[in-house]
């Protein structure tokens, strides 16, 4: 088949990946234009852009498709089906009408559960204990469209949002690569998504990433591992007289009670709101990842009673 793809980040290569292995025709790339990034600001192209390239299919960066220009240009390419993971703009109906069998989405949750864009760090924070990937007939809603083909998987105690992204990453390239195997047969049926429990994955805002120890154990640490390892779920310490801000990457449940924020016996174990938690890899802001023997014994002597 005729196949525009459109996506941006890392989650999206292995999809496309998946695709051109098929022997489908990738027309065109669509993804988000180079944005600056570094030290130096210099223009960095995304994920997608790169594999694009390297395989090499035309790619387009337009910053938006509601304009009639941008439409025909999607148009032009006459796709018989347009493949969308983690693009990162809104598609309007002119452009979902265009391909002939319009547009699939493939999406990290259980739809109707966590509808928007971070499904996977949503699903872990609340503390989910299973999810999956989906491949979706998209409309004008979001994430609202018809189901084609699922895959579901548990969420462990101990997973972060890093490992489930991955995970999903791998088995969304395939679940995508069978809907259009299926679709080229014509045997790819869509249910609609149940009228009940839909659930908004709203985007991370930086202000919710800081940890609050006066929550309950199993909470913070669904927060922590919710938002390793970016942005980071943040703590901050006193050393020598001056607030130093701690990132929580790994962490675990552990025995213990105390006043929220204190430091108990054992291994770099806080005590929250009710429990507490056990911190196994931190990162000092500046420094890089680290596990937490190796943190202690950079700040030995230091520690206060408490953390912020």
């Amino acid at each position: 088949m005729r196949v525009i793809f459109m996506g941006t980040p890392d989650f999206s290569v292995p999809t496309l990946t998946e695709i051109v292995a098929a022997g489908h025709e990738v027309v065109a790339v669509y993804t988000r234009a180079p944005k600056p990034a570094g030290r130096g600001q210099v223009e960095r192209k995304s994920p997608i852009h790169l594999a694009a390239e390297n395989f090499a299919i035309p790619v387009h960066t337009p910053k938006s498709l509601k304009g009639a220009d941008e439409q025909a240009e999607f148009a032009s390419h006459n796709a018989d089906v347009a493949v969308v993971v983690a693009y990162g703009l809104l598609l309007p109906k002119p452009v979902l009408e265009v391909p002939v069998h319009g547009c699939l989405n493939l999406h990290g949750s259980l739809l109707p559960r966590w509808r928007g864009a971070a499904p996977i760090q949503r699903a872990i924070m609340q503390g989910d204990t299973r999810t999956g990937v989906m491949v979706m007939q998209m409309d004008e809603g979001l994430d609202t469209g018809a189901i084609g083909l699922a895959d579901e998987m548990a969420i462990g105690p101990d997973l972060t949002a890093g490992e489930l992204h991955d995970i999903m990453m791998r088995t969304g390239a395939d679940l995508m690569g069978r809907a259009l195997a299926a679709l080229e047969r014509g045997s790819l049926e869509f249910t609609p998504q149940p009228e009940t429990g839909a659930l908004y994955a709203k985007k991370i805002e930086k202000a919710e990433a800081r940890i609050d120890w006066s929550r309950p154990a199993q909470d913070i640490h669904n927060h922590i591992r919710g938002l390793s390892p970016f942005p980071g779920a943040w703590f901050e310490i006193e050393l020598a007289g001056k607030r130093v801000r701690i990132k929580a990457l790994r962490s675990t449940l552990a025995a213990g009670n105390g006043a929220p924020g204190t430091l108990l016996p054992g291994e770099l174990i806080i005590a929250c709101g009710s429990g507490a938690v056990r911190l196994i890899q931190v990162q000092r802001e500046g420094k890089t990842p680290m596990d937490a023997a190796t943190f202690l014994r950079g700040v030995a002597g230091q520690l206060p009673a408490t953390v912020l």
